[in-house]
Parts: structure tokens; sequence; C-alpha cells
């Protein structure tokens, strides 16, 4: 079988319009079990934008059937800097085993100077831990995309980036990323944000990456 079949086969009935998604009340739920979605991001400062913009793809995700779990800035920020010599902290245990169970994930990343943060590099260096795994890092698994940045230089710099990673972690990032320039895009504590299409765009990195992680059970 193709890969385009499979693709084809897999993804046939599974689009919903991120823009009509509540209204209708569609969604990815699994027959044998909702898919477990795990969100990777933030920064040191809890309640960042970058956090808020991932809590945000991750509530669409669970609204189309996923359950999800965060590992936010602040958990982030606590795991040590990675050292293959080392041994692994109770946090690092508990993402590791996190990202092994995952059917997917969705990273989001400030966008520092050009390229990803310290703090989520750091945690996804963590993934060497996996790799003699009979699937390793993130083989096979879509992985959905999300950037800040204060101004719009930086932000195409880091989405490359974040995909060249993924791809040498052996996922697939998804066809869409989500870019917010946060001077133009205010992401609110409720789960808001100023720019409108915020929560369309977010809806659509849970829902190729919902979409995509049904790949790996139907191959």
């Amino acid at each position: 079988m193709t890969m385009q079949k499979i693709i084809r086969e897999a993804t046939q009935n599974l689009y919903v319009d991120p823009a009509n998604a509540a209204k209708t009340g569609d969604s990815y739920m699994c027959e044998a079990s909702p898919q477990l979605i795990i969100g990777i991001g933030g920064t040191t400062r809890p309640g960042s934008s970058t956090e808020r913009a991932l809590r945000m793809a991750l509530k669409a995700a669970e609204e189309q059937g996923a359950r999800t779990i965060l590992f936010d800035g602040p958990f982030l920020a606590s795991l040590s800097m990675y050292d293959p010599a080392s041994e692994r902290s109770d946090a690092e245990r508990e993402l590791i085993e996190a990202v092994r169970s995952a059917d997917g994930l969705i990273i989001a990343s400030p966008a520092y100077h050009g390229g990803v943060s310290g703090l989520v590099k750091n945690a996804l260096d963590l993934l060497e831990e996996t790799s003699k795994d009979t699937r390793p890092y993130l083989h096979g698994r879509p992985v959905g995309l999300i950037v800040t940045a204060y101004g719009w230089q930086a932000t195409g710099a880091t989405l490359a980036s974040l995909r060249t990673i993924v791809h040498a972690l052996r996922g697939w990032p998804t066809p869409f990323g989500a870019g917010f320039n946060t001077l133009e895009s205010r992401f609110s504590d409720d789960g808001s944000c100023s720019d409108g299409s915020a929560a369309n765009l977010l809806a659509l990195v849970a829902q190729q990456v919902m979409s995509f992680s049904f790949l790996d059970k139907k191959a």
C-alpha cells in the first residue's frame, strides 16, 4: 500500500473545520481509546504567551477527543541540563515516559534571537534516553509546532528550526505550523486571544496532529 493511500484512508473522515468544530461537536475520538497528545513548551515565566497558546491547542485537541498532558515552562525549568551520564530525576523520567506513550505531540517555543529556546531544546535533548527503544525518539508520530515571537522576524526561522529538530528525532512535523507575533496577538489567562484567528489556527494544529496520529495505528 502506498503512503498516499495510507494517508488518504486514515484521514478520509477525520477532517473537522476548526471554525465549525465547536458548533457541530465533531471530534476525532478513537473507537479503541482516546489519543494521547503531549504538550511541551513555555518559558520560565508561568502564564507566558507561549504557554497560553499551547494550552489553547491542547484544549482544541481535547475537544476533538484526545487526552492531553502538558509539560509547561516551569516544569521544563525544573529539569537539569541534559547530561547522558547523569542519573535521571523523577521529573525527567515523567517526561520520557509520557513521550513514550504519546500518539502525538505539540511543541511550543518562544523565538529567542532567531531560534528555539534553550528550555525547550533541553527537554527535547532528553529524548536521547529513548534512542534504544523499539520506537525511538518521536518515531512515526505527528508533531504540531507553535512559535511566539516579539515581532515577525524570528518566527519563520524558529519554525524551520523546530521542523529540523523534529525530523532529526524521526517525527513528522505537521504541514501547518502556527506562528504568532505577540505585539499583535495578546493571549489571556481565560484562554482567549486578541487575534480572532488564533483559536482557529491553534485548532488546526491540533486537528492535524489528531488526524495523523491515526497513521501509525492504521499502517
